[in-house]
């Protein structure tokens, strides 16, 4: 049975202190060169606001071809030597809500099935993308997925915002979807077309990083409803991240 390459690009993430496990959240694969990097939200790698300090990270591994049942956990450290080994985004508005950290490749268990995103399959934020243009968020809300095939689940969406134009000033775009805890560090993509191909299998367009939902702190819980508005960070800033 065929099966769709953009869901073998997105990794189930767990945070961890020691052998304690703390979160769930989405991640998904980058390459460049020949680096591999997993790439997913920063406040899944640290959240000081929330007392959220993981020293290590285990992404869930396809490992057979032939056989999608067959997974295995990928453990990573977050730090060495005292310093973290993972990298997250700056700009001139300050922290963006994106981390990266470099897979080492001679680590990988052989074989390993997975699909990665490139710098061929970003889409630039001076990209005419219109308003109300549907994409997909691909992660595992609330831990969520196929658990015997190890799979993520997708979400529909829509661009609610002008893509392009940094929403409030800061590096990020909103899309209209229901989403919850664990999607964060999601891949935001939309097919490619004639227009915009992509070189390889994988016949998606990346454009963000999905972060959070986004709500009004003026709300009244009891009369109003959430947005159901959502961050995703331009994902561009991977070409800075995955720089040297």
């Amino acid at each position: 049975m065929a099966i769709d390459s953009l869901l073998l690009t997105s990794a189930h993430l767990r945070t961890f202190v020691g052998s304690i496990p703390l979160t769930n959240a989405s991640s998904f694969f980058f390459q460049r060169d020949q680096r591999l990097f997993v790439v997913t939200s920063r406040h899944v790698m640290l959240d000081e606001g929330s007392n959220h300090h993981p020293d290590r990270i285990e992404i869930e591994l396809h490992i057979d071809p032939g056989n999608m049942a067959k997974s295995i956990g990928f453990s990573m450290p977050l730090y060495r030597d005292g310093r973290s080994v993972w990298r997250q985004g700056l700009d001139d508005a300050g922290a963006v809500d994106v981390a990266v950290l470099e897979i080492e490749r001679a680590a990988l268990p052989q074989p390993t099935v997975y699909r990665a995103f490139t710098p061929a399959h970003l889409v630039d934020p001076g990209e005419a993308v219109e308003i109300g243009a549907s994409v997909l968020i691909v992660g595992f809300p609330l831990g969520f997925h196929d658990t015997l095939h190890h799979m993520p689940v997708v979400r529909q969406a829509v661009i609610a915002s002008s893509f392009g134009l940094r929403f409030q000033g800061q590096g990020y775009f909103l899309t209209d979807a229901r989403t919850h805890r664990g999607a964060s560090g999601a891949p935001v993509v939309m097919r490619a077309t004639d227009a915009t191909p992509t070189p390889d299998d994988l016949p998606w367009r990346l454009l963000g990083i999905h972060s959070s939902r986004l709500d009004v702190g003026t709300r009244d819980i009891v009369q109003d409803e959430a947005l159901g508005l959502n961050c995703a960070w331009y994902a561009d800033v991977l070409m800075t991240l995955t720089e040297g």
